[in-house]
């Protein structure tokens, strides 16, 4: 489960999930945003008006990375009446992302266990 911040460790760690075989889901922005339903599970490549989710799709597209399992929103970010662009999260959007990533994964485990 990648949950971090840091675009440069969210890739390293699809780049090594993906040489060890080693399955992953990605959660992608959460800032500025206030819709915490309209997160969806999907492949990286499907996404669309998440800023973090673009950059990752160059950077994953340049490794050869052709899918990725992430969680996303397709509300676009909020800007700020000052304009000022730095993301800013709301305590329940970012814990909505993590509940939903969590049920994946513990359905992808009961998956294996069947």
């Amino acid at each position: 489960v990648d949950c971090v911040d840091c675009v440069s460790a969210k890739i390293e760690l699809a780049v090594r999930a993906e040489k060890l075989n080693i399955p992953i889901v990605s959660s992608m922005g959460t800032g500025n945003k206030l819709d915490n339903i309209g997160f969806e599970i999907t492949d990286i490549y499907k996404t669309n008006t998440d800023p973090l989710a673009k950059v990752m799709r160059r950077e994953l597209k340049k490794r050869g990375i052709t899918n990725v399992k992430v969680v996303y929103s397709k509300e676009k970010p909020i800007i700020p009446d000052d304009g000022d662009p730095t993301p800013a999260s709301t305590a329940f959007v970012p814990a909505t992302a993590g509940l939903i990533i969590a049920g994946e994964v513990v359905k992808e485990l009961t998956k294996k266990l069947s």
